[in-house]
C-alpha cells in the first residue's frame, strides 16, 4: 500500500497500549459518507446483509481504510506490513434495539486464541453521525488483557460516538458491545478486521523517546510491567530485561500466580518475566507441575524472558502430557523471533497428534521462521506446512497457509498444494492460500493467482436489474 500515513504519536501509542483502542477521524466531505450510508440502505432493503461482500458491493469503503490518518494509525499498532482480513460485516442497530452484552469476538477462520501482543485489530467505521442515544459501540478500556468477566467489568464502559467518518481501531481482544438504540434513527457500523504479518523491529509510529517511563509519567500504574512490555515489544526491543527482583520476592510472585484476582496474577507474571534468566528453573518447575490456567501465566513470563527460556520450552514440546506440549508451542509462537532456535523443534511438533499443538506450532513457524537468515534449512519447515494445508481441521489449514505466506519465496515448493487450497471449503483458508501465492511472488505463483482472481471476480454492478 503506497500511501503516506499520518503516524501516531508516542502519547497515542501509549493510550492504545493501556486502553486497547484509538479513535481517528477522516476528512472526506459529508457527501462521501452519505453515499455509503445510502448504499447500505439499499443493500438491507433489497438483499439483506452481504457480510464479507460489503466491500466489493460498496468499493468506496476501501477509501476510508486507505485514508492517511487511518492507514498511519493501523501501521502504528500492526506494523508497516499489515493486511486487511477478508472478514468484514455491517452491524445494523435499529431504533428501539436492546443492544448486546459485553463480549470478545472469536477469530474468523481460526480457533479462539488470545494474545496480549497486538497482532489483530478491528476497525469500526461510522458512515453517519452517531450520538450516545443511537446505540453506538461501547468498549471496556483496558479489558483486552483480561479473560474473566469480573476483571473486565471493573473497567468503566466508554461509548464510541462520533461524526460520520469516525474510525476506531480496537485491539481484537477488547471487550465491547452494541449499546441500546434509544433514538428514532438507525445506526450502521462497518467492522473490518486487520492483522500483523511481521514482528516489530522498530517503532512504526512517530516516536520521540524509547523510554516508557517518560511517556507514562503521571499514569496510574495498574499494570506497570505489562504495559512497558507491550511498549518494548512494539519498539522492537529484545526480551530478557532484568529488574533486580530479590529471591524472596520471586517466591512471593510465584505464589501470586495462584491468586484469585486475575489482575494480581497478570502483574505477577509480568514482573517475573522481567527477572530474566535466573528465574527460568523456577518457572520450568511450575510450568510442568501446575494447572493449565496457571501455566498460561508462566508462559507469559517465559515469553518475556525470551532466548534464555527457549530450551525449557523445546523440552516441553516433547512432553508426554498434551497440555504441556500445547502450552510450550503456544509460548514459543508468542516469543516471535527470540525463539529462532526452536524452529526445528516446532517443525517436528507441527506433525503432533494433538491438533492444538499442530495449530500453535504452525503459527509459530510463520512468526519465527520469516527471520531465519541463512544457516538453517527451511525445507523441512515448508514441507510440514504444506502437509498442514490438508489437515482435517480448517483452523490448522488456516495457520499453515498463513505461515507459508509469512515465509515468502522459500515457500515456492508449496505452490501446487496452495493452488488446490484456493478451493478449500473454508473461505478464510482460501484467502490465506491466495496470500501465500502473492508473497511467494514467482512468475508461476503470480500467474496462478491472477487466473484465479479473474475467474472468481465478483461484479458489484451486476444485479437482477442489470444482468449485463
Amino acid at each position: 500500500m503506497n500511501i503516506q500515513g499520518i503516524q501516531l504519536t508516542d502519547e497515542q501509542m501509549r493510550d492504545f497500549i493501556i486502553n486497547g483502542y484509538i479513535t481517528v477521524k477522516t476528512d472526506f466531505p459529508a457527501s462521501f459518507h452519505e453515499q455509503i450510508f445510502q448504499q447500505l440502505e439499499v443493500m438491507f432493503e433489497k438483499t439483506g446483509n452481504w457480510g464479507n461482500n460489503v466491500l466489493p458491493l460498496i468499493p468506496e469503503i476501501q477509501h476510508v481504510f486507505e485514508h492517511p490518518v487511518v492507514h498511519g494509525a493501523m501501521q502504528g499498532v500492526l506494523g508497516a506490513n499489515y493486511m486487511m482480513h477478508p472478514h468484514r460485516y455491517c452491524h445494523y442497530n435499529p431504533s428501539g434495539s436492546g443492544g448486546q452484552g459485553f463480549h470478545k469476538d472469536t477469530y474468523e477462520g481460526d480457533e479462539q486464541i488470545r494474545r496480549h501482543k497486538c497482532r489483530w485489530t478491528m476497525a469500526f467505521y461510522y458512515p453517519q453521525d452517531t450520538t450516545d442515544d443511537m446505540g453506538p459501540t461501547a468498549v471496556l478500556p483496558g479489558s483486552h488483557y483480561y479473560e474473566t468477566h469480573e476483571s473486565a467489568h471493573e473497567q468503566p464502559g466508554t461509548s464510541l460516538c462520533g461524526e460520520a467518518g469516525t474510525v476506531t481501531i480496537v485491539h481484537y481482544d477488547l471487550w465491547h458491545r452494541a449499546t441500546p438504540n434509544e433514538s428514532v434513527n438507525k445506526r450502521y457500523m462497518l467492522k473490518f478486521l486487520f492483522s500483523r504479518l511481521d514482528e516489530p523491529s522498530v517503532p512504526d509510529w512517530q516516536s520521540d523517546t524509547a523510554d516508557w517511563q517518560a511517556v507514562s509519567e503521571g499514569i496510574a500504574p495498574d499494570h506497570p510491567e505489562l504495559w512497558e512490555t507491550q511498549w518494548d515489544w512494539n519498539y522492537g526491543k529484545q526480551n530478557g530485561t532484568a529488574n533486580g527482583v530479590s529471591s524472596s520476592e520471586v517466591d512471593t510472585l510465584l505464589e501470586t500466580l495462584n491468586n484469585e484476582d486475575e489482575k494480581q496474577r497478570l502483574n505477577a507474571a509480568y514482573r517475573l518475566g522481567r527477572v530474566g534468566e535466573s528465574v527460568v528453573p523456577s518457572l520450568h518447575k511450575v510450568f510442568h507441575d501446575s494447572s493449565e490456567s496457571i501455566r498460561s501465566y508462566v508462559g507469559v513470563a517465559l515469553s518475556m524472558i525470551g532466548e534464555p527460556a527457549v530450551s525449557t520450552l523445546i523440552d516441553g514440546l516433547s512432553d508426554s502430557e498434551e497440555a504441556i506440549r500445547i502450552s510450550a508451542a503456544y509460548t514459543l509462537a508468542d516469543m516471535g523471533k527470540s525463539a529462532l532456535e526452536a524452529v526445528p523443534a516446532l517443525t517436528t511438533a507441527a506433525s503432533d497428534e494433538s491438533p492444538w499443538v499442530r495449530r500453535h506450532s504452525m503459527e509459530g513457524l510463520g512468526i519465527i521462521g520469516q527471520y531465519v537468515n541463512g544457516g538453517m534449512d527451511l525445507g523441512p519447515t515448508v514441507r510440514v506446512l504444506t502437509d498442514g494445508l490438508n489437515d482435517e481441521l480448517y483452523w490448522v489449514r488456516y495457520n499453515a497457509a498463513r505461515s507459508l505466506a509469512q515465509l515468502g519465496s522459500v515457500s515456492e515448493p508449496a505452490i501446487p498444494t496452495l493452488v488446490e487450497q484456493l478451493e478449500d471449503e473454508n473461505r478464510y483458508v482460501r484467502f490465506n492460500a491466495a496470500l501465500a501465492l502473492k508473497k511467494i511472488d514467482t512468475p508461476e505463483a503470480r500467474d496462478v493467482l491472477f487466473n484465479h482472481l479473474f475467474s472468481t471476480r465478483w461484479c458489484a454492478l451486476t444485479t437482477n436489474e442489470t444482468p449485463y
